[in-house]
């Protein structure tokens, strides 16, 4: 957990039709090897940007890491891909988008981080600046050239996948309008959050409105719904109000 927690690894901006082609060959029965050559040959031809285009290997190499949070995670992570996987099987492509947050989340947690200051920011202003997210990301992980980095190349992919908008001023963004998610989606959604937590653990008022899910509608949940949904998730309550969520 340490390890994965410590980490950047978001090298490059991660297109989200990347993401939803991955997840079409696991529906397919593809392997694992046959997944990485599919991509190997898929990507060279994949520009950050979402254009076309030829690139070298050490490049999309670096996404094919972070699309393998699908194929290849991490083992305390192939239970939360599996059901993903059972979701996903259920659903149009074009809602797939909180799956991907999951598994992304727990795999990188500085993922997870990266949206957690940018929704802070957007629950005080209706405009954001680079300058702000990378400012608050120094403090968790120190003044690197790499922070920023990899924070820009996140940022990028939120805005590639359509949950940030670039504003009229360069390196500003705002807010999109926020992706509705399914009971199943939300449960993944709090696990993920808690694979992305060293604690490992958390308030379930405090998950359920957690600024890094600013890119969904989370209604509340009772802690009686997760555990009818979730054998992966222990209940702790205390008085009457205060639920907790952990790992089991």
């Amino acid at each position: 957990m340490g390890k994965r927690h410590e980490k950047l690894g978001i090298k490059q901006t991660i297109q989200r039709h990347w993401m939803d082609r991955t997840v079409q060959m696991m529906l397919a029965g593809m392997t694992e090897k046959e997944i990485r050559l599919e991509l190997d040959a898929y990507l060279a031809t994949q520009k950050q940007s979402g254009g076309m285009g030829e690139r070298g290997r050490k490049t999309y190499g670096m996404a094919i890491g972070i699309l393998a949070s699908w194929f290849s995670p991490e083992n305390d992570l192939i239970p939360l891909r599996d059901d993903a996987l059972f979701i996903a099987k259920g659903l149009p492509v074009v809602e797939w988008l909180p799956l991907h947050w999951a598994v992304i989340s727990a795999s990188y947690p500085f993922w997870f981080n990266v949206a957690r200051q940018v929704g802070r920011l957007l629950n005080l202003q209706e405009q954001i600046t680079q300058a702000q997210i990378f400012s608050r990301l120094k403090e968790l992980y120190g003044d690197r050239e790499t922070v920023a980095r990899n924070a820009r190349y996140t940022v990028r992919s939120f805005v590639a996948w359509k949950i940030l908008k670039d504003s009229e001023t360069k390196g500003c963004y705002v807010k999109s309008t926020p992706v509705s998610v399914t009971n199943a989606q939300i449960i993944l959604l709090l696990e993920s959050a808690l694979h992305a937590s060293p604690e490992a653990k958390g308030s379930l008022s405090v998950l359920l409105n957690s600024p890094a899910f600013f890119s969904f509608c989370i209604p509340s949940m009772s802690g009686d719904l997760i555990s009818q949904h979730s054998d992966r998730l222990e209940i702790d309550r205390y008085g009457l109000d205060d639920i907790f969520l952990r790992l089991r």
